[in-house]
């Protein structure tokens, strides 16, 4: 059996089950884990995101965002499009998705949402950064920009005030380089339930409250649960804080700074064992919506 000594490839994918990148503040960033949610805001969104994972830990995750989301003129259509780059130990992938929604109103409020996805991904291997048994072994020579497709779909139902979505972001599993014996990197079907629903906590809506929740399921892992709940006061300031089953417990907060662009902020602390070799992770993003005469979104949402 070939031996590699890659600690920082096996370790989140087998200890923590992290197939598809980890987010915190998921609720702002739902585009990446279901396609159906490009263009449910009603205006075009852009986003960007940096989130550094289990700080103080050499090769520990590092994640960048970017992504654009919005309806289709006054259509039923939404179309989004993001980039994503994973850096974790020796690997650096850079992933490019683009989302296409169909939206059908199901009441007066709410509206179900279709989603389609189409990913290519760009996997690296730096093998200067591996041990291995055989230093010859040619198979290790050709994971460089090696190119995989992708297909996910899903739906969302959801108003200015709840939702609930289902999605599978990605249906085909991929093994980089397998021997029967070693897989150094195999990205599993991810499973994604999520729902939320903001409450008026005062007859003059100054105070919002929003709990939350995702559930994500992969073959071979446990079941991952993040639980959260969010305050937001004047349509301005959020806080609020979540717990991610078994992992770690988090803070967060943001900012409505002007009516088109909010930033936000999470700290996850790790719970498990791995907090003696970590100082936890941070998370920022900053979303811009773009209105027009025919966007109706009127007040801020904490999705």
């Amino acid at each position: 059996m070939k031996k590699i000594i890659l600690f920082f490839v096996f370790f989140p994918l087998v200890c923590a089950a992290q197939q598809d990148s980890q987010y915190t503040q998921y609720m702002y960033n739902t585009i990446e884990i279901n396609p159906a949610y490009a263009g449910s805001r009603g205006v075009l969104s852009v986003l960007g995101l940096y989130r550094t994972q289990w700080v103080g830990l050499d090769g520990a995750p590092e994640t960048s965002t970017f992504s654009v989301n919005t309806p289709l003129n006054n259509s039923n259509l939404g179309l989004g499009v993001s980039l994503v780059n994973d850096k974790i130990g020796p690997t650096n992938e850079n992933t490019l998705s683009a989302d296409l929604s169909y939206s059908i109103p199901t009441s007066e409020s709410f509206k179900l949402s279709f989603g389609i996805k189409a990913t290519a991904n760009l996997f690296n291997l730096d093998i200067n950064k591996l041990s291995f048994e055989n230093q010859g072994d040619p198979q290790f020579q050709d994971l460089s920009n090696k190119f995989t497709p992708n297909v996910g779909a899903g739906i969302y139902w959801h108003s200015d005030r709840a939702y609930v979505g289902l999605s599978v972001p990605n249906f085909v599993e991929t093994n980089r380089y397998d021997d029967n014996d070693t897989a150094i990197f195999k990205e599993k079907i991810n499973y994604y339930f999520i729902a939320g629903y903001v409450f008026n906590l005062d007859h003059l809506e100054y105070i919002k409250f929003k709990p939350a929740v995702l559930t994500k399921m992969v073959e071979g892992a446990p079941l991952q649960i993040d639980v959260s709940g969010n305050f937001m006061f004047n349509d301005k300031f959020v806080v609020g804080v979540a717990y991610r089953w078994s992992a770690s417990l988090s803070a967060m907060a943001g900012f409505q700074v002007t009516k088109g662009m909010y930033v936000g902020y999470g700290y996850d602390h790790e719970t498990s064992n791995l907090r003696r070799y970590n100082s936890g992770s941070h998370e920022i993003f900053l979303r811009f919506d773009f209105f027009n005469n025919y966007n109706k979104l009127t007040s801020p949402r904490f999705f």
